[in-house]
């Protein structure tokens, strides 16, 4: 009885093609920037509606993230997207992807109106 072998090739499977966008897979969320005070760090608020678990009446609740802008380019009242990463410091694990929509300039004008005061 002879045995039966099987011909095995020595070079490595056909791995899957690489998604074109790596950062699809990862979760982003929308908000607003509550500061911009700290370098390259933003602090983003994402308000979403969820219910309550006895009573079921829909709750307004909020997430603050700590985003990190490497170019500096969000200002306080900014529309921005952001998507989760690997840990940059303690608290910060999102970085920004694109700034989705700029504060109104009347808002801007009335704030360092304020700050002048």
């Amino acid at each position: 009885m002879a045995k039966a072998t099987t011909s095995t090739s020595k070079t490595p499977a056909a791995k899957a093609p690489a998604s074109t966008t790596a950062k699809a897979d990862k979760a982003t969320k929308v908000g607003v920037v509550e500061s911009d005070k700290r370098s390259k760090t933003r602090k983003v608020v994402v308000s979403y509606m969820a219910s309550h678990p006895k009573y079921g009446k829909y709750i307004r609740r909020r997430t603050v993230l700590h985003v990190h802008d490497e170019r500096n380019e969000s200002r306080t009242g900014d529309v921005v997207e952001c998507v989760q990463c690997r840990p940059l410091s303690k608290t910060k694990c999102w970085q920004l992807v694109r700034i989705v929509e700029k504060r109104a300039e009347k808002t801007a004008l009335m704030e360092s109106a304020k700050q002048v005061q």
